[in-house]
C-alpha cells in the first residue's frame, strides 16, 4: 500500500448490502466488503446502501418498500456502532473519524420508490444517518422515468417524460432534509431536470462513460456538462459491463485501467472537482484489480500511474463527494 493512499480518506460511495440475512460485517466473510476486509486495503469509509427493487406501485406496495428500506437504514446504523468503526451522518463526523483512525460507515437509500408519495420519507430517512437517495432503480416509479425500463412490469420507454410532479416535489423534501439527490439509474431526461430542480448539486454515484461504452446506465457528455453547470459529481464505478463491451457470453475483463480510462475522460471533459470514483461491490461491481475492499490500493495505484497525485486522489476518493454532502447540510431546512 502506498504512502499516498494510505494518507488519503478512501471512501466508496456504493456499496450494498444482502437482506434479509446480512453477513456480519465484524468478521471476514463471504461478501466483497466487509471490515476485515476494509482494513487491510485502506477503505477507510463506505456508504452501505438500503436497497429495494422496483415492484407494484400500489399502497400495498409502497408500505413494504418503505418498511424493508428503514429496516436496513436500522440495521447499517446499529451493525457501525464499535470503537474501531463508527457510524457517521454528517461530513464532519467523517472526517473526524478518518483523523481517528477508525473506519467509517455511512448509509444511502436506493429507489424512490420506498418514499412511495410520502414526502416526508426524507426527513426520517435523514434522522437514521442516510445521506442520498437513489432516484430510481431498474423501472419507472412515481418519481421519475428509469434509465432502463422495465417492460416485464408494464414499462413504456418513457412514463414521465423524466420527472413526474411527485418527483420534483420529492428532490425539494430531499434538499430540506439535508439529503443528496443521486441521479445513477435515472433516464437522462430526469436527471437533467433533477440537475436543474435540486438546490444542491447533484450526484451520479455510481455510473460511468457513455463516451468509452454505450451502456444505458452510463452518462454521456451532455450529462457530464450538466453536472459541471451544477456543480456536480459522477463517481465512476466499478462495474464491468459500464466500462467495457463484450460479444455476449464471454467475461468481460474490465480492470482498474478501464476505470481509469473512464475517469479520464470525465476528468478531461469537466474538470477532476467533478468526478469520483465508487464500487458497486455486492451489487455487481468488481474488476481485476479491484476485486474487493482489501484490493482498494490497486484503484490508486492505476490512477496514481496516470499523473494523478495526492490532491486528485483525495478529490477523487472522497474530497469532492464530502463538498456535496456539506452543501446538501448547509441547505437542509
Amino acid at each position: 500500500m502506498s504512502d499516498i493512499h494510505a494518507a488519503t480518506l478512501c471512501l466508496d460511495t456504493h456499496v450494498d448490502i444482502r437482506w434479509p440475512d446480512p453477513p456480519d460485517p465484524l468478521t471476514e466473510g463471504p461478501m466483497r466488503v466487509d471490515f476485515p476486509k476494509m482494513t487491510r486495503g485502506g477503505l477507510n469509509a463506505a456508504i452501505f446502501i438500503a436497497y429495494v427493487g422496483q415492484g407494484k406501485r400500489d399502497a400495498a406496495g409502497h408500505a413494504a418498500a418503505a418498511e424493508r428500506a428503514e429496516a436496513m437504514l436500522r440495521h447499517i446504523r446499529a451493525r457501525a456502532d464499535g470503537a474501531a468503526h463508527h457510524f457517521c451522518a454528517t461530513a464532519d463526523e467523517l472526517e473526524a473519524c478518518f483523523a481517528a483512525g477508525a473506519l467509517a460507515v455511512m448509509s444511502a437509500v436506493e429507489n424512490g420508490y420506498s418514499m412511495g408519495h410520502d414526502l416526508g420519507a426524507p426527513a426520517r430517512w435523514k434522522a437514521l444517518g442516510a445521506c442520498y437517495l437513489t432516484l430510481t432503480h431498474d423501472g419507472h416509479n412515481d418519481l421519475s422515468d428509469s434509465a432502463r425500463p422495465r417492460p416485464q412490469l408494464g414499462d413504456a420507454p418513457a412514463e414521465h417524460g423524466g420527472l413526474s410532479p411527485l418527483g420534483r416535489a420529492a428532490i425539494g423534501a430531499l434538499n430540506r432534509a439535508g439529503m443528496l439527490v443521486d441521479v445513477s439509474h435515472v433516464s437522462k431526461q430526469g436527471m437533467l431536470q433533477a440537475a436543474e430542480v435540486s438546490r444542491t448539486p447533484v450526484v451520479a454515484t455510481h455510473t460511468a462513460c457513455r463516451a468509452l461504452c454505450d451502456h444505458p446506465r452510463g452518462i454521456d457528455d451532455e450529462q457530464l456538462d450538466a453536472l459541471r453547470r451544477v456543480g456536480g459529481l459522477a463517481q465512476i464505478t466499478a462495474v464491468p459491463a459500464f466500462l467495457r463491451k463484450v460479444p455476449d457470453g464471454q467475461r468481460n475483463p474490465a480492470s482498474v485501467e478501464d476505470m481509469a480510462d473512464h475517469v479520464d475522460h470525465a476528468v478531461n471533459r469537466i474538470g477532476v472537482e467533478h468526478v469520483g470514483v465508487s464500487s458497486d461491490f455486492d451489487g455487481g461491481g468488481a474488476v481485476e484489480g479491484w476485486q474487493n475492499a482489501a484490493e482498494t490500493p490497486g484503484l490508486s495505484a492505476a490512477l496514481l500511474r496516470r499523473g494523478y497525485g495526492p490532491r486528485e486522489l483525495r478529490l477523487l476518493w472522497s474530497g469532492n463527494f464530502i463538498r456535496l454532502l456539506r452543501q446538501a447540510e448547509a441547505a437542509a431546512g
